[in-house]
């Protein structure tokens, strides 16, 4: 069971009280004591030992042992601009692309689209996003964004930005050029029935690429994990 914890404001001093979930998880679910060392991550980029020294009912204190700045993100940044599935299988594309060190995800909204996360669905999304980065030990936490109209994300995308699309057919295998240290890559994946001729022409107008998936249709989530797995992992 991972005993890294999120502190949701940046972490100064040497003495800090961890409230809410994370103390409700740290002495209900992991029995905490005084005395017990934890990891905590501020969503900085930094990593901290931390000593509990009290243990109340909604909060715990901790004394900070040790600071370390430790980086586990991707090289270049990544954005996945996602028309977003139903239900649980939000969850699920969230941890994922957090475990393969996605810097963005970017929900769409298309003419296609079923879904999209708003108020408390959000919040869960976002807390999706803190459990994950404890399990695979992320201190930088993925960005949902604001949910944004696919014609926007497809004619306002930086220049400089390489900005590829996933839809089936032929495309781009060789993807070298849009993992490069310091660059900055899109992916936009649609929603189960596809991206329409006119998301696609506008796509293809703007100059964005289209990334070969092999020759079967894949569901949004599935095609939005293969192509953070491409970039990240290739």
């Amino acid at each position: 069971m991972s005993r890294r914890f999120f502190f949701d404001s940046p972490i100064v001093g040497n003495a800090v009280e961890l409230t809410g979930p994370e103390a409700q998880h740290l002495a209900k679910v992991m029995r905490a004591k005084a005395g017990d060392e934890v990891t905590l991550f501020d969503g900085c980029g930094f990593e901290f030992t931390a000593e509990v020294t009290t243990v109340a009912r909604s909060a715990i204190e901790l004394q900070i042992v040790e600071q370390r700045e430790v980086d586990r993100e991707l090289l270049f940044e990544l954005t996945l601009a996602v028309a977003l599935p139903k239900g649980d299988r939000q969850r699920w594309l969230v941890e994922k692309l957090v475990e393969l060190g996605c810097t963005r995800l970017q929900p769409i909204l298309t003419t296609r689209g079923v879904a999209q996360p708003t108020g408390n669905a959000r919040a869960r999304l976002e807390r999706a996003v803190i459990e994950a980065s404890k399990q695979c030990g992320r201190n930088r936490l993925m960005v949902i964004a604001t949910p944004q109209q696919v014609a926007d994300i497809l004619a306002t995308a930086d220049r400089i930005t390489t900005r590829l699309f996933a839809h089936p057919g032929d495309g781009e295998t060789n993807l070298e050029h849009a993992r490069e240290p310091g660059s900055r890559t899109v992916v936009a994946v649609g929603p189960e029935g596809g991206f329409t001729p006119e998301e696609l022409a506008m796509a293809e107008a703007e100059q964005w690429s289209r990334v070969k998936l092999g020759p079967r249709i894949l569901r949004t989530e599935t095609a939005a994990v293969a192509c953070a797995s491409l970039l990240a992992c290739g």
